[in-house]
Parts: C-alpha cells; structure tokens; sequence
C-alpha cells in the first residue's frame, strides 16, 4: 500500500472510534438515570478499577502498552462522569421556580457559578456593568434592584476589594435570601459577614476549591464557612448535592489559616521559582534543551501560575491575615537547605528530605484510595 492509502485507513478508523466514543457517552446518560433512579452514587470507584484492570489485560493480550490503554480508558471514564454529573445537576437540580443573582456575574468564577444555577434551572439575573452571557438577565448596578427579597440566593462573586462593601451594604438592605460569597480569602470579608449575621440575614461564605474551567467536581473540594445559619449552610451545599464535590465545614479563621498554605505557600514557590530563572541570565530555550522530568513538571504549575491574575495573587497573599506565617515559613525552608548544602552538611539534607517523605506519604494514601 502507498503512504496515501495507509493514511486513508488510519482515517477510517479515527472515524470509527469517534462513532464508539459517542455510542459509549449516549449508554453514559442512560446510566446515569439507572443510577439515579436506584440512589446508586454516580462515582463507582470499584467498578472503575476493574474496567481498568480488564483494559490493561485486554492490552497486553493484543500486544498494545498497557499504560496507553489505561490513560485511554481514564480519559473514557472521566468523560463519562462529566456526562453522568452534569444530567445529575439539571435533572435533580433545586432550582425550579426560584431566582438567583450573581454580583459579579461577568467574571469568570461568577460565569461558572451562573452557568452552574442555570443548569439546576434557577432563574438567574447578574448585576454586572461588564454585562452577561447570551440569554442571562443582566442589569449594571445591583443598586438598582428595587426588590432583592425576590431573590431565593444572591451570591457575591466579585474580587476580594468590592465584596467586603458589597456585603455591608447587603446587611443594610437585609434580603430574605441566602447571601454568600465565592472569595478566596474570608479575612478581608469577616466585618461584610458578620455584619449580614447580626442582621438576621442567612449567610454563610463559599469557597470553590477549583478554576472555572472545571467541568467535572469529583474529588474537587467545595469549603463552607459556617457563619451561625444553620439554614444558609444546608442550602447552599444543596446547590452541590448534586454533583461529587467533597463538602468541607470550617470557621474562617481556620479557613485563611490553611489557605496561607494551600494557596499562599504553593503560589510564592512557584513566583520564586519563575523569578530564580527569569534572572538567571540563562535563556529558556537553552533550558528547555536539558530539561528533566522534575524540571519539566515544575515548569508546567508555574506556567499555569505565571498566567494568572496577578491581582487575584496579590490578594492572596497580601490579604489574608494569616499569610506571612507561610511565607516565613518558606524563607526558613530555604535557609535551612541552602546551609546544609553549602556546609556540605548531609545530615541536615537527608532529615529535611526524609520528614517532607514522612509528611507526604499521608497525602499519598488518601490520593491512591481514590485513584
């Protein structure tokens, strides 16, 4: 056969396995209504492993890298979920015959939470001078608003700088519905929040743990600040009933204090890291060229770090009252590496390595138990 012909049947059979891909996602929403219908959870981590075990056989019998097929069949089933969560959310979605307003709704975790309403069939208005998606009630100023008791949620998903005001001057206007929040940080949020507590009105602050590119929530955390309503906490994880999300409770002292790490701690290794080599004087290219599987992976979270706002970032780390514990804490780190190799103490290196093993082999656990 001639290069042309061969081609023609790779063609061919790309086409067939898209044909399979669809087949395979339509049997998806039928499971998924199975599923729903017998209370059986979406996520089925045991008959997940057995598909794969069973791929990866089925691989090495007709001669084919394991590994490839398994990759192959993750990216199947990750796409079946999606498919499966998503007809969960709109079938058994609260949100018919109920409205919602997003404050910020223009932005990008605003537009992810809009969407998200819509797909449990809440009404939805957005009060953003940037406007809204296509079809999505919009007005510019929610001040305008002559009646926010019409509203069963009004969520506040502005940056960090506006929503404290925001909050104060919904604690004023004292809605009937449940008002939260989506900041990163609850610090510089506690006088708007506590403020909406002592008007009796039903609040409670959210924490999406994931970028509005996410489609699928399984092992995704959503945070839930507990502000005293026990009704604005369990209809606000209502919203996320539906999907796999892990829901996690906590104060909001405790909430900025583990973030300096989550969030605060992972953001300035990586701006350090980009900063040490962008004034290295070594050109990325020539790096690129010796690049290693470690450096490699570095390169990419840093990336991704490098692309974000760097508004956002400073927020995080300038704002939360419990950030400099992190940095500190980092400084220190790297202090107490950089002695140890330049006194060529190998001791110390071998502790520090030895308890980051210890500390870690936890998170190990918990992730290969999902896995």
């Amino acid at each position: 056969m001639t290069l042309e012909e061969l081609r023609l049947q790779l063609n061919q059979l790309d086409s067939e396995l898209l044909t399979l891909i669809a087949k395979r996602q339509a049997i998806s929403l039928e499971v998924a209504a199975a599923k729903r219908a017998t209370g059986t959870p979406t996520r089925d981590y045991k008959r997940e492993r057995e598909v794969i075990l069973g791929v990866r056989s089925k691989a090495e019998a007709l001669g084919l890298p394991p590994d490839l097929a398994e990759q192959v069949m993750r990216l199947l089933i990750r796409s079946s979920l999606t498919t499966q969560e998503q007809a969960s959310v709109s079938t058994t979605g609260t949100g018919s015959g109920r409205r919602a307003l997003v404050i910020g709704g223009a932005g990008k975790m605003g537009g992810w939470f809009v969407q998200f309403l819509v797909s449990q069939g809440f009404a939805v208005q957005v009060a953003d001078p940037a406007g809204a998606a296509p079809g999505i009630p919009v007005v510019a100023d929610w001040h305008t608003l002559p009646d926010l008791n019409a509203f069963d949620f009004i969520v506040v998903a502005t940056p960090l700088g506006a929503s404290g005001a925001i909050l104060n001057e919904l604690a004023l206007r004292r809605p009937s519905g449940v008002v939260f929040d989506l900041g990163s940080l609850k610090s510089p949020l506690r006088g708007g929040l506590n403020a909406l507590k002592a008007a009796g009105v039903k609040v409670t602050s959210l924490h999406p743990m994931f970028g509005p590119s996410t489609e699928l929530l399984t092992n995704r955390h959503v945070i839930f600040i507990d502000m005293g309503s026990a009704a604005a906490l369990a209809a606000a994880r209502g919203l996320f009933t539906p999907t796999m999300a892990e829901q996690v409770v906590m104060g909001l002292e405790e909430h900025d204090r583990l973030i300096a790490y989550v969030l605060g701690l992972s953001h300035a290794l990586n701006i350090a890291f980009f900063t040490a080599l962008a004034e290295s004087g070594e050109a990325a290219p020539r790096l690129a060229r010796l690049s290693s599987t470690t450096f490699d992976a570095q390169l990419d979270v840093a990336g991704a770090v490098a692309e974000e706002s760097p508004e956002l970032y400073f927020e995080i780390q300038a704002l939360n009252d419990y950030g400099a514990e992190s940095l500190q804490a980092l400084s220190a780190a790297v202090e107490r590496l950089r002695a140890a190799v330049l006194t060529r103490d190998f001791a110390t290196f071998r502790s520090l390595m030895e308890q980051g093993l210890t500390y870690l082999s936890d998170r190990r656990e918990v992730v290969a138990r999902r896995a």
